[in-house]
């Protein structure tokens, strides 16, 4: 039954790469000879998103050993890591794909109840941290640029819409959230019946989930701010991905613009979240937010192609990565 669902996910993955690859809004010579300019960044590019799936993964690793052991490596969390990552990219809805995958790995090993709220809290800490990421990011905007009318009310409108996101999420925190997400679907018009059933059947679990959730919160504040620096910092390594990719065309780009590149590109592509890999909404985000900073709209083309290429490239290790392990426990079953 796990080696079917895994199959599942697998086929999805494969099939939107292969629709990536061939709605690619440039020929292929085009394409090559950008690969071609961004020459040594592209593989540094590519390591740095080994860096910062590392950092995930230790955020991830502390809040499932604030619950007890966990029976696993920490190797193979690095690899549920990847593959969940390159679910979502491949997801509508983002976390319609990778969260489910990382909760059926985890199962065998802590339980589903454990495994359910780890991947709940580690997506709430994951999303949560994005929120403190675009907050900061406005403060280093007034710092640096000076700020006309317009441009206040949308940085306004950004606060305002953060600070709202960020108390809901920690009154999350306090009460739990699984009993929270099942009422949200039950208003859903053709889910009301499943999820009401659902709601019933596993009452009780819903509940200990909730528990486990506020308990990081409550009792161990340590590890959860642990976790949220670490995804913060993670949010503050990858801008290094922009400034590597902007340095091939330009030196007047500073770390900072390059934050404020990725803070204010990613909040427009997650405003977008009901589109498969963010089509579209990635690149206008780069291009907005380059040209904000009176730089060439061009550059942002250039950094969201260079970015979309790393992410196929990332996708197909974490596709690779889910293949490996369905066929080692063939391999395993068979021999037994």
């Amino acid at each position: 039954m796990k080696n079917k669902y895994r199959n599942i996910f697998l086929a999805f993955g494969i099939i939107a790469v292969l629709i990536m690859i061939f709605t690619f809004d440039m020929d292929y010579q085009e394409l090559w000879l950008n690969l071609k300019r961004a020459g040594v960044y592209l593989p540094l590019v590519l390591l740095l998103w080994l860096f910062v799936y590392l950092i995930n993964t230790v955020s991830w690793y502390i809040i499932i050993r604030s619950g007890g052991k966990t029976g696993f490596s920490f190797v193979r969390l690095y690899k549920f890591t990847v593959t969940g990552f390159a679910l979502n990219y491949v997801t509508p809805v983002g976390l319609m794909g990778g969260e489910p995958y990382r909760i059926m790995e985890l199962k065998p090993y802590i339980g589903i109840e454990r495994a359910t709220s780890s991947v709940i809290l580690y997506v709430m800490m994951h999303i949560f941290s994005h929120f403190c990421f675009w907050l900061s990011s406005v403060l280093l905007y007034v710092c640096l640029y000076p700020v006309g009318w317009m441009m206040g009310i949308i940085l306004g409108a950004i606060t305002v819409f953060c600070l709202l996101i960020v108390i809901l999420f920690m009154k999350g925190y306090r009460q739990g959230m699984a009993v929270a997400f099942v009422r949200i679907g039950g208003r859903i018009p053709f889910l009301k019946k499943k999820v009401f059933h659902f709601a019933n059947a596993h009452k009780e679990k819903l509940e200990n989930i909730d528990k486990q959730i506020a308990l990081l919160h409550q009792q161990k504040k340590q590890t959860f701010y642990s976790a949220l620096l670490l995804e913060y910092t993670a949010r503050v390594v990858s801008c290094l991905e922009i400034w590597l990719i902007l340095n091939v065309l330009t030196t007047h780009v500073s770390f900072a613009d390059c934050c404020l590149i990725a803070a204010f590109s990613s909040l427009l592509a997650n405003l977008l979240f009901f589109l498969p890999m963010q089509l579209g909404g990635r690149e206008g985000g780069f291009a907005l937010a380059v040209g904000g900073l009176s730089l060439s709209g061009a550059y942002g083309v250039y950094a969201a192609l260079i970015t979309r290429i790393r992410e196929m490239v990332w996708i197909v290790i974490g596709l690779v990565l889910m293949k490996v392990g369905n066929f080692k426990q063939s391999k395993e079953r068979y021999s037994a």
